[in-house]
């Protein structure tokens, strides 16, 4: 292996690893707090539509009972989510290692290169073994922001070269984005064309 080619290897792995520990932080994140959000909503509501008729609509019922569902849905994380703290710290730490490693492969010699390719194959494998495939919904469009926006990615973009629309924002949340525009748009005309239809004679 030539030092271009290992510190390639480093910084693409250094990417999976860190964007796995932010995952998994994103994961706990919503798991944790998503659900205290949620009967704080219901409870602020709940108060609000005591006191104001309008607010007890079936459109509001409706969107609580969506909330509740959203609710059922974290619950199987619940009993998980130490594993997933824990485990995004020991991916973070990793990350931190392979960043060390890969300013030592810049700075070395041909020689030593054998040795730290070696101990890049180590990390590795401590990769592989440190991971959980089961993950919540949404936990990816918020591990890019963790990932991209709050963490220290140089080193890593110094060979991957990352790209705000390819890498930096997800492909499903501009997909959303645009489909969500279009409704928008479509939704304006059709108010358009039943405002003519009422006016006409």
């Amino acid at each position: 292996m030539t030092k271009d080619e290992l510190l390639k290897s480093i910084a693409e792995t250094g990417y999976n690893v860190g964007f796995g520990a932010k995952k998994h932080f994103a994961t706990y994140d919503i798991v944790e707090k998503v659900p205290g959000f949620i009967g704080f909503l219901s409870l602020a509501f709940g108060i609000y539509a005591l006191a104001f008729n309008g607010l007890s609509t079936k459109f509001l019922s409706a969107s609580f009972i969506v909330l509740g569902v959203i609710g059922l849905y974290i619950s199987p994380y619940e009993h998980n989510k130490s594993e997933y703290m824990s485990l995004g710290v020991k991916l973070t730490q990793l990350y931190n290692e392979l960043g060390r490693l890969y300013r030592d492969a810049k700075s070395a010699d041909d020689d030593d290169i054998e040795n730290l390719a070696i101990k890049f194959a180590q990390l590795q494998n401590t990769y592989y073994e440190s991971c959980l495939s089961k993950q919540i919904l949404f936990s990816d469009w918020y591990a890019h922001y963790k990932f991209f926006w709050q963490h220290q990615v140089e080193w890593v973009d110094e060979q991957k070269k990352f790209k705000l629309f390819r890498d930096k924002i997800p492909l499903t949340f501009s997909i959303f984005i645009v489909f969500l525009f279009v409704s928008l748009i479509a939704w304006r005309v059709e108010l358009l064309v039943h405002a003519c239809q009422a006016v006409s004679p």
